[in-house]
C-alpha cells in the first residue's frame, strides 16, 4: 500500500523566520495587505526582480515579462513577489556627463536587488534584465545572496531596415560622423534616427547586453536558449514562466548559485564570449561576478583560454549579422553545442535546469545547415578569441583590446593625448586626428571618470571619418560593445592612481602588437622614472553624491571595478 503520510521537504530555507511564530504576526499583517493567506506563507517566498523601466527601449517591456514568471512561481507552488530596481540606458547617456553613472548603475542594481532579499528573507530569486549592466548586476546580487535563483534576459532587439538594410544604435553613432564629414544629408541622418530602434530588447549586435546574456547562459544560470531568444517573441514570456518554476525546482534539489558558478562555469562563459566576438566589457563583469562568489578570475584566465578558442560569429559591430540572425539558426544553444563538441566547454557542469550543461544541450538542435552567421571551425574569422589582454610599460596590469574584424595585428604611432573625452572628441572634430595616429584619452577611470566612461561616441566618430583601423585609441576608460576598430582599453593601473598612462605625452611613441600581446611606449625607464617624480596627482572631480562614494571605494578595472573589495 501506497505511503502518504511522508512529509513534504520545507522549502522557506530563509523565510520560515517570517512566516511563523506568534512573534511575527507584525510581520505577517504587512505580507497579507499585499494579498498573502495562510496557504501562502506555507509556501518559500520568492522575489521577482524586476529592471523594468521607460528609460531605455532594452527595459520597456520587462514589466510584463516579471509578472509572467510571478506566474511561473505561483503555478509551481511559491509565493511570488515582485520589486523594481532601477537600470540606465547607456545609449541615452553615451558621450556627455551621463555616461559616468553607467557602470555605477551596476553597483546600485547589485546593491538594491540584495538589499531587498535580504531584508525580506526571500527563499529564491527570479531577476530579469535588459540593458548591458542588468546581467551582471544581477547575477552579482544571486552569487552574493546564494539562494536558488534563475537569471531571465529580457532578449534582444529587432534590426531596423533602412533602404532594405538592417540597421540598429550603432548605425546611428556612425552616421554621426559620417554626417560630420558631409557624407550624408540632414535628411538622411534623420531617416537613421528614426529607423535603428524599432521596438522593445537591448540593441541587436553581439554588443555588452547579448555578450552578457550569452555569458550567463554558458554560466548556466539562465534557461537554454535564453539569451537570443528576441524580446518581443511569445518564446519569451513562455521562458519567464519556466524560469519560476525552476526557482521551484532547484529549492527542492538544494541547488545553489555557487553550485553553478564555479570556476569551470566562468570558463564556459568566457569560452563563449571568445566564439561570438562579444564586448570587451565581459572583462570587467565576469571578474566582477566571479568576485561575487569568491572564484579566483583573473585577467591571465581570459587570455588562456582565448588561445584555445576560435572566434566563429559574423555578428556586429566588426561583422554582418545580428543577435535575432543567430537566434533563427540555432541561438546561442547551437553554438555551445558546436563548442562542446570540439571539446571546448566543461559539459559536467550543473545550471539552473538541475541539470548539466552537457545533459540541456544533447536536447537542442545544432546549428542549421549552410548558414553563415557562424562560420565552421575549419573556416574561423580568427583562429583564436578577439579580445586580446596586453600588458607592458603603458599597462603593468593589463589592457583589454578588440581585435575583430582587424586585418592587422600591430600597430605604431605617435601619442595624441587629451585628459578627457570632451577634448579628444573637440580634437576629432577639427581634423587634428590624422592616420597613423594614437589617440590617448586618460583620466577616464573608474576612479579618474569617476565611473569608466564608455568611448562608442568617439570611435563611432572615428569610423565615421573614414579612419576605422587607421587611428588606434587607448584609454583607461572603456568601450561600449559597439565600438569597433584598433581600440584598446581598461589601462591599468589607470592615470588617476599614478598609471604610466598618466606619464604618456603626446609625441611619444606608442606600439600595440596582439601577437605579442604588448602595450608599450618608447620611452627610457630614466625618463620615465623623472616624469614620474614630477608627476602630482589630480583631486577626485567630484565631492559628494553617488559618484563620490563610488570613486573612493571603486578597485582598479583589472580587477572588475566592483566597490566592495577591501584587502
Amino acid at each position: 500500500m501506497e505511503n502518504n503520510n511522508e512529509t513534504k521537504k520545507d522549502l522557506r530555507i530563509r523565510s520560515k523566520v517570517i512566516s511563523e511564530g506568534a512573534n511575527r504576526v507584525p510581520n505577517r499583517a504587512m505580507l497579507r495587505a499585499v494579498g498573502f493567506t495562510d496557504e501562502d506563507f506555507k509556501k518559500p517566498m520568492i522575489g521577482v526582480a524586476s529592471t523594468w523601466s521607460e528609460v531605455t527601449p532594452c527595459n520597456m517591456h520587462i514589466n510584463d515579462l516579471a509578472f509572467q514568471a510571478k506566474k511561473g512561481v505561483k503555478d509551481s507552488g511559491g509565493a511570488p513577489l515582485v520589486f523594481n530596481t532601477i537600470t540606465v540606458s547607456d545609449g541615452i547617456s553615451m558621450g556627455h556627463e551621463g555616461m559616468l553613472f553607467s557602470l555605477p548603475s551596476r553597483e546600485a542594481i547589485a546593491d538594491s536587488i540584495e538589499i531587498v532579499a535580504g531584508a525580506e528573507r526571500f527563499d529564491g530569486i527570479v531577476a530579469v534584465g535588459g540593458c548591458d549592466k542588468n546581467t551582471p548586476a544581477c547575477l552579482m546580487a544571486i552569487g552574493r545572496l546564494n539562494v536558488p535563483s534563475v537569471y531571465v534576459y529580457g532578449g534582444t532587439i529587432q534590426p531596423g531596415i533602412l533602404d532594405g538594410k538592417k540597421v540598429d544604435i550603432v548605425s546611428a553613432f556612425e552616421a554621426v560622423g559620417q554626417y560630420q564629414e558631409g557624407k550624408i544629408t540632414d535628411e538622411e541622418l534623420k531617416q537613421v534616427e528614426c529607423s535603428v530602434c524599432p521596438g522593445p530588447g537591448a540593441c541587436g549586435g553581439m554588443y555588452t547586453a547579448n555578450t552578457m546574456a550569452a555569458s550567463a547562459e554558458a554560466m548556466g544560470m539562465s534557461l537554454p536558449g535564453s539569451s537570443s531568444t528576441p524580446a518581443i517573441s511569445p518564446d519569451k514570456a513562455d521562458e519567464c514562466e519556466r524560469a519560476g518554476a525552476a526557482v521551484l525546482n532547484l529549492l527542492e534539489k538544494d541547488i545553489y548559485p555557487r553550485d553553478i558558478m564555479t570556476k569551470e562555469a566562468f570558463e564556459n562563459a568566457i569560452t563563449v564570449v571568445m566564439a561570438l566576438g562579444g564586448s570587451t566589457n565581459a572583462f570587467l563583469h565576469l571578474l566582477a561576478m566571479a568576485h561575487s562568489v569568491d572564484v579566483d578570475l583573473t585577467l591571465d584566465d581570459f587570455e588562456r583560454i582565448r588561445l584555445q578558442v576560435p572566434h566563429l560569429a559574423d555578428l556586429k559591430p566588426s561583422g554582418l549579422h545580428v543577435m535575432q540572425d543567430l537566434n533563427d539558426i540555432g541561438g546561442v544553444p547551437g553554438v555551445m553545442k558546436l563548442l562542446l563538441e570540439k571539446g571546448l566547454l566543461h559539459g559536467d557542469c550543473m545550471t539552473v535546469t538541475g541539470r548539466t550543461l552537457a545533459e540541456n544541450l544533447a536536447d537542442m538542435p545544432s546549428l542549421q545547415e549552410g548558414q553563415d552567421v557562424i562560420r565552421p571551425f575549419d573556416n574561423p574569422l580568427k583562429p583564436n578569441g578577439p579580445l586580446v589582454v596586453l600588458k607592458g610599460n603603458l599597462a603593468p596590469d593589463g589592457a583589454v583590446a578588440k581585435m575583430s574584424g582587424m586585418k592587422k595585428s600591430r600597430f605604431t604611432g605617435p601619442a595624441k593625448v587629451y585628459d578627457s573625452e570632451d577634448e579628444a572628441t573637440e580634437a576629432i572634430m577639427k581634423d587634428e586626428i590624422k592616420k597613423g595616429d594614437v589617440l590617448v584619452i586618460r583620466y577616464c577611470g573608474p576612479k579618474g571618470g569617476p565611473g569608466m566612461p564608455e568611448m562608442l561616441s568617439v570611435t563611432a566618430m572615428i569610423v565615421g571619418k573614414g579612419l576605422g583601423g587607421e587611428v588606434a585609441l587607448m584609454t583607461d576608460g572603456r568601450f561600449s560593445g559597439g565600438s569597433h576598430g584598433f581600440v584598446v582599453g581598461h589601462v591599468s593601473p589607470e592615470a588617476q592612481v599614478g598609471g604610466p598612462i598618466g606619464l604618456l605625452r603626446t609625441g611619444d611613441m606608442v606600439t600595440f602588437d596582439s601577437e605579442s600581446r604588448e602595450v608599450t611606449m618608447d620611452v627610457s625607464e630614466e625618463e620615465l622614472a623623472a616624469r614620474k617624480n614630477a608627476w602630482v596627482q589630480p583631486p577626485l572631480k567630484v565631492k559628494t553624491g553617488v559618484l563620490a562614494k563610488y570613486a573612493h571605494l571603486v578597485s582598479s578595472a583589472s580587477k572588475g571595478a566592483v566597490t566592495d573589495l577591501f584587502e
